[in-house]
């Protein structure tokens, strides 16, 4: 991977920084003239205060009796935290920021531009000095997660900032204490920072000729930390460090599919976005949440860095399954397993079962509810989307073990929340009364209906899904899942026969733009519709044609790559690329940190704050490209559907697919064709490339049309082969 991404000095706010991370510490370089900062972050660093902790308070009943009555006093009590306008305590959990290193660089130099060696993680501060360039070097330690080091040849002086003095006083506000001076006997200095209710942290630094070596550390408590950084030794490991980043570097980029695409910056955000997304989700990491673990110095993160599960979080870990590192998901499926006995606990409060599971959209690495957003919190297609996710996983590795140990038992507990919640109509159907569509109407008291299309189209995914894996287990199928998939309907269906589009919910279509294009989830990420069916196909194209006269206007930054992954399963190639790059034009800033709200007026109204980052569009990005070049719908791989028509050239090799096949791509467009289809395991295949003109297959020694569906069964081993005629 020789691969190299600059951006180009003054980088003047910290998430314009280009970034490193090792899935639990993360770095931010940014700088202007002579002043270089290197921000540092935690994944793990949370004040665990506040918060809502689901009681008997949280039950299905008294929130749809309030709802009904249109009492948003008792809807607020019902869902406010456990600390809330309590002085010096927080309203809910947090993740905390670190501190900074500020280095300034001798007289005369001037910051030129940011570099980051994509093969290596070799981060370079290139600046120049009486019109020579040098650099400073920035590495991180894949490993052991809080080591980093600088090097610096015009190094003027350094200093280790707080987190404490750059926030002014927002940490103070909620009873943090002042941070005490380190410097010990082996010449680290920094600070050390008690938490109120939380292991304290520190970050020190040890100058030694050109190097700067520094250490995020975290210990039981003050003494014990103050022992560990006692102990710290000389400090000197850069050599080592270069050589131990290299190896990581090449493992990772080793498993990972290589793409040329015949669209420069769409292959720049494939290659760094899959970069980015290796420091935020390492293996050996913690899991990420809405910034990974780079978060701002200055002020406390946005929505407190949680984990949001109604899409931020599942995109966020979206290019795993393509990009050959399934193992990057374990992290978060180890997290919220671990909290299968308070999503039971969850399950009881709020429905009455014993064998539920019930995740709310927004909790801390404790899974402590954030509260007040009542909406979110009884938006139980959060959990069904991380079962469709562990699912998926095993669709992808064909790891049975995981599916008998965690998914099946996740998959079964999740439903049994929906089979409760689900009532009987008077003509036999069945009905979700209550359902929400994520953030439509925000949190008012008309913010919800029956049968949401959102929640219609994850109960089916996960019936649909909990039946294979049954057939997979040889389990006996439940007679709910049965009973679900023919008596529950697919979508919520507004307007006259002849006239119907997918609606919000039961009466309502879309109204305005909107951020969360939940109404299409069936599409998109839940694969429950087939829209070239005849019974949907004119169904969707009015629901599509509503969707686009709405436009863009309230669209944020994740909900662009969305929008791209949905045009891919229109086969509208040309869209597809686009949003994608509409959205680097409007939603990433100067040093490619992508937004939340657009960089500039014009484009979206949600442009009030251009300096919030997110990660999730950046992972969005990259399955958008991988959706362009592959993705499967209703148990059919589609090949290319999503590739413009101008494109000359793509190819791509051994990108992973449902089933265990490994795609291969080598295509011209006024040139040899060659696609290669490898089956990890035993698999029935069935893919169509969406390209023009006579198709050639080959599979062993038979030879049959590639064009149109190609539906085969394959061995392990065995290798399909497409050409042109």
């Amino acid at each position: 991977m020789e691969r190299v991404i600059s951006h180009d000095f003054p980088l003047a706010f910290v998430h314009e920084g280009t970034l490193l991370g090792n899935g639990s510490c993360g770095l931010m370089l940014w700088g202007a003239e002579r002043t270089l900062s290197v921000t540092v972050g935690s994944a793990a660093l949370w004040d665990h205060r506040g918060g809502m902790n689901w009681t008997a308070k949280q039950n299905l009943a008294d929130i749809r009796a309030a709802l009904d009555k249109g009492d948003a006093g008792a809807i607020k009590a019902i869902f406010a935290t456990d600390t809330e306008q309590i002085a010096g305590q927080p309203a809910r959990p947090s993740l905390i920021p670190v501190g900074r290193l500020e280095i300034t660089l001798q007289d005369g130099c001037r910051l030129e531009r940011c570099e980051v060696q994509l093969g290596d993680g070799l981060l370079r501060a290139v600046y120049s000095r009486d019109g020579v360039e040098n650099a400073c070097l920035l590495r991180l330690d894949m490993s052991d997660k809080g080591r980093f080091a600088c090097q610096c040849n015009d190094l003027e002086q350094f200093r280790v900032i707080s987190a404490f003095e750059l926030t002014r006083g927002a940490m103070a506000a909620i009873s943090f204490a002042a941070p005490a001076a380190v410097a010990t006997a082996t010449g680290w200095t920094g600070f050390l920072q008690p938490m109120p209710a939380d292991e304290p942290y520190a970050l020190v630094v040890k100058h030694y000729y050109n190097q700067l070596s520094g250490q995020f550390v975290r210990a039981a408590d003050v003494p014990a930390l103050q022992a560990r950084l006692d102990a710290l030794d000389n400090g000197w490991f850069w050599d080592d460090l270069s050589a131990a980043n290299q190896r990581w570097w090449d493992d990772y980029w080793r498993d990972v599919p290589q793409v040329a695409l015949d669209n420069e910056r769409l292959e720049d955000l494939y290659y760094l976005g899959l970069f980015k997304f290796a420091g935020m989700t390492a293996p050996d990491g913690v899991a990420a949440g809405l910034q990974g673990p780079w978060i701002e110095d200055h002020a406390l993160p946005p929505w407190s860095g949680d984990y949001h599960f109604n899409i931020n979080v599942q995109m966020c870990y979206w290019p795993a399954y393509r990009a050959n590192r399934l193992e990057h998901l374990r992290p978060l499926f180890d997290l919220v397993w671990s909290w299968r006995d308070l999503l039971r606990r969850n399950a009881r409060h709020f429905i009455g079962i014993d064998d539920g599971y019930m995740l709310p959209h927004a909790v801390d690495d404790h899974c402590t509810c954030m509260g007040a957003f009542w909406t979110g919190t009884i938006d139980h297609a959060c959990a069904a989307w991380i079962a469709q996710m562990m699912f998926d996983y095993v669709d992808y590795s064909g790891d049975q073990k995981f599916l008998r140990d965690v998914a099946f038992d996740f998959m079964r507990g999740t439903m049994r929340v929906f089979e409760a919640m689900l009532e009987r109509g008077a003509d036999g159907q069945l009905v979700l009364p209550v359902s929400v569509s994520p953030e439509y109407r925000g949190a008012a008291m008309n913010a919800w209906g029956a049968n949401a299309s959102f929640q219609l189209a994850a109960i089916h995914r996960l019936a649909m899904n909990l039946l294979t894996a049954a057939e997979w287990l040889g389990e006996k199928p439940a007679s709910a899942w049965l009973e679900i998939r023919a008596k529950l309907p697919m979508a919520a269906l507004v307007g006259a026969d002849g006239k119907q589009e997918i609606g919000l919910w039961d009466g309502l279509t879309l109204e305005e733009s909107h951020r969360h294009h939940s109404h299409l989830a069936a599409l998109c990420p839940f694969d429950t519709i087939d829209a070239d069916a005849p019974e949907w196909r004119d169904i969707v194209a009015r629901s599509r044609h509503r969707w686009i006269e709405k436009g863009m206007s309230r669209w944020t930054g994740w909900c662009m790559t969305w929008a791209s992954m949905l045009n891919s399963r229109f086969n509208n190639g040309h869209m597809a690329e686009l949003i994608l790059e509409i959205w680097q034009r409007v939603f990433t800033n100067a040093g490619g940190g992508t937004l939340h709200d657009a960089a500039f007026t014009g484009f979206s109204l949600h442009a009030g704050n251009p300096r919030i980052m997110q990660m999730d569009a950046t992972m969005g990005a990259v399955t958008a490209i991988q959706d362009m070049i592959l993705h499967s719908r209703q148990g059919v791989l589609q090949l290319l559907a999503g590739m413009p028509p101008r494109w000359r050239q793509l190819r791509c090799t051994d990108m992973p697919a449902p089933g265990g096949f490994r795609v291969s791509v080598d295509y011209q467009k006024r040139g040899p064709l060659a696609i290669t289809v490898k089956a990890t395991r035993d698999a029935r295949l069935r893919l169509v490339t969406h390209l023009p003109g006579t198709l050639v297959a080959r599979l062993g020694d038979e030879q049959f049309s590639g064009s149109g569906l190609i539906d085969r069964p394959m061995r392990a081993g065995q290798e399909l082969r497409i050409s042109r005629d």
